[in-house]
């Protein structure tokens, strides 16, 4: 009985093992030619990869880059997984945005609700300013458009 109980505990603990996947938004080495693109476009910078699965039904695989432009701004280059650079995103300071942006925000949030402000420059050449929001314990993006402009407000994870 003994013999059985362990050869059952055995095949279930192996069955939960088998069952691990990479997690989204976990420490990951892209493929080469994401690499070699991250590496062309910015060289010398040490970034620190995760992946995304993106799109409608989740089926579209990302990676970002995170790392320092210089000592005090942190960027984010996002890649498909053929080496095609998606977005990259830029901190800024608050004075950077566009003052309809500021006036929106000033209008509708406290200062201190206010945690991270961003320039994002998509695959098309678009620009439009991410500004996160803490606000009742839930996190959120203020999307603004290139003339500081709202656009939208989207609840983050």
């Amino acid at each position: 009985m003994k013999n059985l109980f362990f050869i059952i505990a055995f095949l279930y603990s192996t069955l939960i093992i088998g069952q691990n996947e990479i997690e989204p938004n976990s420490v990951v080495t892209p493929p080469e030619k994401v690499l070699y693109t991250f590496q062309k476009e910015y060289p010398g910078k040490v970034p620190v990869w995760a992946m995304k699965y993106v799109g409608d039904d989740d089926d579209e695989i990302r990676y970002e880059a995170k790392f320092k432009m210089n000592p005090t701004t942190e960027v984010l280059a996002v890649y498909d997984n053929l080496g095609a650079l998606k977005a990259f995103e830029s901190q800024i300071p608050l004075g950077k945005l566009p003052a309809r942006a500021q006036a929106y925000l000033k209008k509708n949030y406290p200062a201190k609700a206010i945690k991270e402000i961003a320039v994002v420059v998509d695959d098309k050449n678009k620009t439009t300013y991410e500004v996160g929001i803490q606000k009742d314990s839930k996190f959120y993006d203020v999307v603004f458009d290139k003339n500081g402009g709202f656009d939208v407000i989207v609840e983050k994870d």
